[in-house]
């Protein structure tokens, strides 16, 4: 049975009692109405189980579309929890890029720096290098000017040797003329060209096996001052005892042939006899210190 028939049934029952024929009449109107009332219940409970059906579909609608939504959005948050990520990596990468950039400046200031420095200490090595090749050429040139210097004085050497050689040679010759020419009786003499004290020279005459010359003859001494040109020294003085004069064979002096005035042991140093040919012939000798430069004669 259904709902509204129970309640009409319900309703029928009770207005019997009370109200007779008129009630009855007013309850079959009634059902009539309440017949109507279920009708519209049935249609608002379609319609509401339509909107309900409608407000879940709408629901399912929308919690597929949330749960879409929230998924997207979870799928939103990992991507921007990967981009905040892939930004921090990023950012590090980029600070450690800027350290490394910073580095790499410095390294190339230093580097530049050095290279600086390396070009100006080249530039100086090459100033001093072409200063040094100037300094070489240079002395290479008076190397090599003193090499023709020393070639040409060595060649000027060998000719003055050969000059010497040759004069030595004519020296010899001439002391060997000399002592031809010069021979007197039994002796012979020599006139030195260099100058001596007289000691030296009397040294030179006994390296020679002579001695300076013994003038005991106005015949001897007249022949010696008429060839020689310059005061020379003979074999004649008192070095052993002033005023005793002795030849240098030991034999005392018989005649002399003194200038005016002489010996006179001037300054008491004059020991030793001199011939002197710019003074008179035959008398030309003089006493002079034993020290003092001059020519010689050595004979025997």
């Amino acid at each position: 049975m259904e709902l509204e028939d129970i309640y009409e049934n319900f309703e029928n029952d009770d207005i019997k009692d009370t109200t007779g024929a008129r009630t009855q009449n007013h309850s079959q109107d009634e059902g009539k109405d309440g017949k109507c009332g279920g009708r519209r219940c049935l249609v608002l409970m379609t319609v509401c189980l339509g909107l309900i059906c409608v407000l879940l579909l709408v629901f399912i609608t929308l919690y597929i579309t949330i749960t879409a939504e929230r998924n997207l959005l979870k799928s939103y948050k990992n991507t921007v929890e990967e981009f905040n990520h892939t930004i921090i990596s990023l950012q590090d990468k980029n600070t450690n890029l800027m350290t490394e950039n910073d580095q790499l400046k410095n390294k190339f200031n230093s580097l530049s720096q050095k290279k600086l420095d390396l070009e100006t200490r080249v530039n100086d090595l090459t100033a001093e290098k072409s200063q040094l090749r100037g300094s070489f050429d240079a002395l290479n040139q008076k190397k090599l000017e003193l090499e023709t210097r020393v070639n040409d004085l060595t060649a000027e050497k060998s000719q003055l040797q050969g000059s010497f050689d040759a004069l030595n040679q004519k020296k010899l010759e001439l002391e060997t003329d000399l002592r031809e020419l010069s021979k007197r009786g039994n002796g012979w003499f020599f006139i030195s060209s260099e100058l001596k004290s007289w000691s030296e020279s009397r040294q030179f005459c006994r390296d020679r096996g002579a001695d300076l010359i013994i003038i005991n003859t106005e015949e001897k001494q007249r022949f010696i001052s008429s060839f020689i040109k310059e005061s020379v020294w003979i074999g004649l003085s008192d070095i052993e005892n002033e005023g005793n004069m002795k030849w240098v064979d030991n034999s005392p002096l018989k005649q002399g042939f003194w200038e005016r005035n002489e010996p006179n042991n001037a300054d008491g140093n004059e020991d030793c006899i001199e011939l002197n040919p710019a003074k008179l012939v035959p008398n030309n000798w003089n006493d002079i210190p034993c020290s003092t430069m001059r020519k010689w004669i050595c004979g025997n």
